[in-house]
């Protein structure tokens, strides 16, 4: 299983356009064959989402002008498949999408402190763009901070998109002034990423408790609903990198969020699979 994010995903609404649900689909099964699906198969599972014809070649389009996709033949018939940076961003998602980690207070943060000329200021955007992505939260202008677990995952990102010639990285820890729980609300906005739990919760925790309701299950539903669960899922673990319980609000959403979510993959990734497997033979 896999799964794809990327920093113009801002885990909104917007994360159930079309392209996001193609690239969902790209993600969880392409790679299985070779990164690649057909054109018509394409269709017919987007069809499952309410998507038509049209609004995907016209997503695929898009997706290709971006670099995600590109044009191939698959056993004499048109399709797409992965482009290479496009499988990279899908290798860098699954360990984030697909597990739960979450930090304690004795780890420690991560600082990101960095000063681009002003004559670079397109690798500033970059650079402030890649650790939001991340999951860090702001200190002050210059200045980012994430907990600690996330050195190894922002090493390697910024050295990959040669942004490591602007920042230093510091392992750091809390010693002074004010509450802890509160300097986070101020570096992250927790009111904005506790709605976008609720949304999630609100979307696909009725659909948990019909699926647990249930004695038998339909592979074509179960496709439908996985899919759109994960595209609306798959950014909120950058949204939040794992901030250690204690500092987060009381009965934060996103606990529950998480386990919906990870019970939904449980019932409804194989089921889904097998619908793909059968969509694609006929």
């Amino acid at each position: 299983m896999c799964g794809v994010s990327g920093p113009d995903d801002d885990g909104s609404g917007r994360s159930r356009q079309p392209r996001a649900l193609i690239v969902t689909v790209y993600g969880l099964y392409a790679r299985e064959d070779g990164g690649r699906l057909g054109v018509a198969t394409l269709i017919r599972l987007l069809a499952e989402l309410g998507v038509d014809e049209q609004a995907v070649r016209s997503s695929i389009s898009r997706l290709k002008r971006r670099g995600i996709l590109v044009a191939e033949r698959l056993d004499g018939v048109a399709g797409y498949g992965l482009s290479d940076h496009a499988r990279r961003i899908l290798d860098e998602g699954d360990r984030r999408i697909f597990e739960r980690q979450r930090g304690t207070v004795d780890e420690g943060w991560l600082l990101a402190v960095f000063s681009v000329p002003e004559a670079e200021r397109d690798k500033r955007h970059q650079l402030r763009s890649r650790l939001a992505w991340l999951g860090f939260g702001t200190v002050a202008a210059g200045v980012w901070v994430a907990p600690g677990h996330l050195l190894d995952e922002t090493r390697d990102a910024l050295r990959r998109h040669g942004l490591d010639g602007y920042v230093d990285l510091f392992r750091a820890e809390h010693a002074a002034f004010d509450d802890l729980p509160g300097k986070v609300a101020q570096w992250w906005d927790l009111n904005r990423l506790g709605s976008l739990y609720q949304d999630f919760l609100g979307r696909h925790h009725p659909v948990l408790t019909g699926y647990r309701r249930r004695r038998s299950l339909e592979e074509r539903q179960a496709f439908a609903d996985y899919v759109s669960a994960l595209t609306d899922w798959r950014r909120l673990p950058y949204l939040d990198p794992g901030l250690a319980p204690d500092l987060l609000p009381a009965r934060w959403p996103g606990v529950r969020a998480a386990e919906t979510f990870f019970e939904l993959r449980s019932r409804l990734a194989g089921p889904a699979h097998r619908f793909v497997e059968f969509t694609r033979g006929h």
